[in-house]
């Protein structure tokens, strides 16, 4: 059976000590406060990020993984034997899918494979997930691609925001969509589809927050065997009945924090679902 090592990008929001049982090689993306750069969840961590936010005012930019530091990777675990699945954020949102492309074609091989998986945060984490599950089966890595390509447009989403101003102010939603929440004072519920962000419901009040993304989760049937993740970042009012949703339903669910790159588009006070539908 032949080694396989999965890669992804510190977008994937699945804790980082899951993914480093696995064998998960981990690139950080960089977080730029002006002039300073740091590689996410390795020189800098999402509380440190949000304090120097706040303290400096500013919000960072990102930027993708290299191609240059995606062959370096490439070449150590080709150099070891290995055959790799690289599995990246949505195309939609960064330049990263791209650079591991340019790196994979400088290798005359047939054992890479780059895949976009059309999302961002914990929908990455699932189908990183996926290849973990699959490969541990003893999959091939062109049968892993098959199977996280089907499971690609299934993957669901319902996440409650308390502004949109980091989304629109990085260009990842229209400014029309985030004057919405800021003009009228509601709360958004956003989703990942396509590749991109889309503003989906506008509601009002936390507990309203909640009732749309359960509904969102009872909307439709889940795949068995597949993961549920409850991804947050500073936001008790839905995290909490989120989480007391899952305990008295009985529903197993992985918790899962954003790392700093997600942190800064979607801001404080954010919190939703992640789960992959019957097909």
């Amino acid at each position: 059976m032949s080694k396989i090592k999965i890669i992804t990008d510190s977008t994937a929001d699945i804790p980082i000590e899951l993914l480093r049982k696995h064998g998960v090689e981990v690139l950080p993306l960089l977080i730029n406060f002006g002039e300073e750069s740091y590689l996410d969840g390795v020189e800098i961590d999402l509380k440190t990020m949000l304090k120097k936010i706040k303290e400096e005012n500013t919000l960072p930019t990102t930027s993708q993984v290299t191609p240059n530091r995606f062959y370096d990777c490439y070449k150590k675990y080709l150099d070891e034997g290995y055959k790799i699945i690289s599995i990246h954020i949505s195309s939609e949102l960064s330049g990263t899918y791209s650079a591991a492309c340019i790196a994979r074609d400088m290798f005359e091989t047939k054992d890479i494979i780059v895949i976009d998986s059309r999302n961002v945060t914990s929908g990455l984490g699932i189908l990183v997930l996926k290849a973990i599950a699959l490969r541990d089966k003893g999959f091939s890595i062109e049968e892993i691609e098959k199977k996280i390509v089907e499971t690609i447009p299934h993957i669901n989403n319902a996440i409650g925001f308390e502004s949109l101003d980091n989304l629109v102010r990085g260009g990842r939603l229209s400014k029309t969509a985030g004057m919405i929440g800021s003009v009228l004072g509601i709360k958004l519920i956003i989703a990942i589809k396509d590749g991109k962000v889309a503003l989906v419901e506008k509601v009002r009040g936390s507990k309203k927050v909640v009732r749309s993304i359960i509904k969102v989760f009872e909307g439709h049937s889940r795949k068995e065997g597949e993961p549920v993740v409850l991804v947050h970042i500073e936001n008790q009012d839905i995290y909490e009945p989120l989480k007391q949703y899952f305990k008295e339903n009985n529903i197993e669910y992985i918790d899962a924090e954003v790392g700093c790159t997600v942190g800064i588009h979607s801001g404080p006070k954010a919190c939703g679902i992640f789960f992959v539908e019957n097909f």
